[in-house]
């Protein structure tokens, strides 16, 4: 965790804050080793907060339809913090021209540089239970509260995000956070495919932030049937749950939460 000396405004007069801290971030550039032909395909280069990078290649990859299980990763090299070499098992059919990107994935973006729709709907290989699990408003509300007492690096910088996994009975499983959204929920899916937990039909899933169609996507790769967030969902992000079957919930407070798709899986409540 870096920190900077910073100046701040309040009430009127000026203090220095000399170790401030400061959210961490890194390019991560992901090659693909091709051992037939003995040279790197240059798959994308990442914004990320270092750490859990292995995590992060798994749920990357598979998001992206290049593997389908842990398993499909014959071996991971971290060359440098900021370049890593992935060797695909032998069974895995990559093609590189499937995924190739124009430039690079910041950390505000899961779809930048994806050339064509075809490339979002191949990654789609799970799919939720329906109807299931069924979920109490008192158990989601509770949920907001679990999440911040995890955010350890939110607690000291303010500017991270957070995806974390939890049970039917808001049991926390795993929580992971990255300066960007979309990493955070790749380093989730990731750590959960490495601890055999995986997919996710009878968990839910809470962000930090709010809903976005690529959000939404990732999700719906793991098969998750409930997506919870703090913010709310974009129009397509709701079109992309109906489409797959994910209860989409949004607002997430102590108090409150908003359903916008399948409620039947909140205490069973089939109308809105």
């Amino acid at each position: 965790m870096k920190s900077k000396t910073t100046l701040r405004w309040e009430n009127g007069q000026w203090r220095s804050l000399p170790d401030d801290a400061i959210t961490p971030e890194w390019p991560l550039s992901i090659g693909i080793y091709d051992a037939q032909q003995d040279e790197t395909i240059d798959l994308a280069i990442t914004m990320r907060s270092p750490g859990n990078d292995e995590a992060l290649i798994y749920g990357y990859l598979f998001t992206e339809g290049i593997i389908q299980r842990a398993s499909d990763i014959a071996a991971i090299k971290l060359i440098s913090p900021s370049e890593a070499l992935v060797t695909l098992a032998a069974q895995v059919d990559f093609q590189p021209a499937n995924y190739h990107r124009f430039g690079y994935t910041n950390s505000s973006c899961g779809l930048c540089g994806k050339t064509d729709l075809e490339q979002l709907e191949r990654t789609l290989y799970h799919f939720p239970i329906p109807g299931q699990p069924i979920v109490s408003p008192e158990v989601l509300t509770q949920l907001p509260q679990a999440l911040t007492q995890q955010q350890h690096l939110f607690s000291q910088t303010g500017g991270i995000h957070a995806a974390a996994l939890f049970d039917s009975y808001g049991q926390l499983l795993f929580l992971q956070e990255d300066v960007g959204r979309h990493n955070a929920l790749d380093k989730l899916i990731g750590n959960s495919m490495l601890q055999a937990q995986f997919p996710w039909r009878d968990k839910l899933v809470l962000l930090s932030g709010r809903i976005s169609y690529e959000l939404v996507q990732k999700a719906a790769t793991a098969g998750t049937p409930i997506l919870a967030a703090i913010g709310a969902p974009s129009s397509l992000a709701i079109q992309l749950a109906e489409e797959t079957g994910m209860t989409l919930i949004g607002f997430l407070r102590r108090d409150r939460l908003n359903v916008y798709t399948y409620p039947e899986r909140v205490m069973g409540h089939s109308t809105m």
